[in-house]
């Protein structure tokens, strides 16, 4: 008895041995670190907020291999709507695309380039649109995601809203990756 157990735990640690763990999903930018706060050149032009509002450089690697197409969103938790604030949602970015450049999202267009959908943030925009929360209001938190998913396309027409966008997403996710910034004035 005392054989078979040992056996078995032998054979527990050597199975554990052999996993190795992948490379983690991750999202990255050049122009927005992690916990930093965010620069003037990605902040709102209006609503009594000044800045150039340029959508921040994005990168990802490691996704998933039964990844069909992305999705990128900025969000912040924080407003005072009592549903937060959709800043820039972007749907169908094709799986061979790894990265965004800084300023791909600043048309105010739903269709971009190789299929890409933007669907209307709560600025009213099809495009990105930069933090810009209230006056002596505390840091607000951004947070920017990329999601793998697991569908080539999601098909939302023009009038889509963020929220049904969300929904979406999260119902075609196999995984997510994050980082939050701050912005306050």
């Amino acid at each position: 008895m005392k054989k078979i157990l040992f056996l078995c735990v032998a054979l527990v640690f050597v199975s554990c041995k052999r996993i190795e763990k992948s490379p983690e999903f991750s999202l990255a930018s050049q122009d927005i670190k992690s916990g930093s706060s965010i620069k003037v050149k990605h902040v709102f032009d209006g609503f009594g907020c000044v800045g150039d509002n340029t959508s921040p450089q994005l990168s990802w690697k490691n996704a998933p291999k039964d990844a069909k197409s992305f999705a990128i969103t900025a969000y912040d938790p924080d407003a005072p709507t009592g549903s937060g604030w959709w800043h820039w949602v972007a749907l169908n970015i094709p799986t061979n695309q790894v990265s965004l450049p800084q300023g791909f999202g600043d048309d105010n267009k739903f269709s971009l380039n190789s299929g890409i959908n933007q669907i209307k943030n709560d600025f009213g925009t099809y495009s990105f649109g930069g933090p810009c929360p209230p006056e002596k209001d505390k840091p607000h938190r951004y947070i920017f995601t990329i999601y793998a998913l697991n569908t080539d396309q999601i098909n939302l027409d023009k009038d889509a809203s963020a929220a049904l966008a969300g929904y979406m997403i999260n119902a075609n996710m196999i995984a997510k990756k994050s980082f939050t910034a701050y912005y306050g004035r």
